[in-house]
């Protein structure tokens, strides 16, 4: 779950976007079989969304019509930190995973957890993943700076870095697709979330798959043979 400070975020998220899916336009196919997992919360999960309509069946669709031989796991646990995301790390990597998304962080911010216990947690994550040779790609999680930008400044810094430590891809944030061009106004969120204003609708998670899947096509492209 993740708070309406998402109007917040810079539109430079857009933009980085929108980059990245031209550099990633020419990807290679995955490697036949592969089996993709997604580790999140409530966002992964698909949480008040029919289930066809949730990020995993709409991204497996995504990339089945881009002829990707994937199979893409539903680990999305709504109201999951950090720390239960590595909690279960172990019994969701099982021997055929190749690949993974991270997406979490939303509900550390939520809970005001310590940015440290929310990197190390991560950086357990990336570890054990990286370590079993899967390819992984982390979806960053801005902060809101009601928490003070001491609080946002670390925060921020914990994706941008593990992932330059850790080699793997790194993705703007969650819901940096439905951003437009200049700085985002609340309002302009509206039309793709759900009532509760926190989690996208149909249409949103469309977006987001459509602005996700090149880097997701990119990250597949890496698994090793």
């Amino acid at each position: 779950m993740i708070p309406a400070f998402l109007s917040r975020l810079s539109y430079g998220l857009a933009a980085a976007v929108r980059n990245l899916t031209l550099l990633c336009c020419l990807a290679l196919p995955a490697q036949a079989g592969t089996t993709l997992v997604a580790l999140g919360d409530s966002l992964t999960a698909g949480f008040g969304l029919a289930p066809e309509d949730g990020f995993v069946p709409q991204l497996q669709a995504w990339l089945d019509a881009q002829g990707q031989d994937v199979t893409v796991v539903n680990a999305g646990v709504s109201g999951d930190t950090t720390a239960g995301g590595l909690a279960r790390l172990d019994w969701t990597l099982t021997p055929d995973v190749k690949a993974m998304i991270v997406t979490l962080g939303g509900n550390d911010l939520l809970r005001g957890i310590d940015p440290a216990a929310s990197r190390a947690n991560l950086d357990g994550i990336l570890k054990a993943a990286t370590g079993r040779g899967i390819r992984v790609l982390l979806v960053a999680m801005p902060a809101p700076g009601n928490y003070g930008s001491d609080y946002k400044s670390a925060f921020d810094a914990i994706f941008p870095e593990l992932a330059a430590q850790y080699h793997v891809d790194l993705f703007p944030g969650f819901f940096a697709p439905l951003l437009g061009e200049g700085p985002a106004d609340p309002a302009a969120l509206t039309p793709w979330l759900q009532a509760d204003g926190l989690h996208p609708n149909p249409a949103g998670v469309k977006r987001i798959v459509a602005g996700m899947g090149p880097a997701v096509m990119k990250l597949l492209s890496e698994v090793a043979p």
